[in-house]
């Protein structure tokens, strides 16, 4: 995984893991790996890792059955407003860019529409 110096690495990291998550790459109830093997599969420190799992802990995403592991969210709800919240935020995104670039909500539309963004998706 390439790091953006930016960015905090425990951050980008809970956006990959939430990203795994949204797409179903991790699934519902998966195990996650030990802190200490996921930071040497990505290079960083596992205290790293233990803050970004318990981060997702708090955020009902991960959980921890002491003496068994890091586990993905069983939560099939939890995962849907996971998904929700991500779309949300890149639409937000969208949406302030294009208002940088002078577009009015009728021009974003007009856009989309016309360079077939979305052909096959109906």
């Amino acid at each position: 995984m390439e790091f953006n110096n930016n960015i905090p690495i425990y951050i980008q990291v809970i956006e990959k893991i939430k990203q795994e998550i949204v797409t179903g790459k991790l699934k519902p109830g998966e195990k996650m790996p030990s802190s200490r093997d996921y930071g040497n599969n990505l290079g960083i420190n596992f205290n790293t890792v233990a803050r970004v799992y318990k981060e997702m802990e708090m955020e009902e995403l991960l959980f921890t059955r002491r003496g068994l592991g890091t586990f993905v969210t069983e939560s099939e709800d939890r995962i849907g407003q996971l998904r929700y919240e991500m779309a949300k935020k890149q639409i937000e995104n969208f949406i302030f860019n294009m208002k940088q670039i002078g577009y009015t909500k009728k021009d974003m539309i007009k856009f989309i529409e016309t360079e077939n963004y979305l052909e096959g998706d109906e």
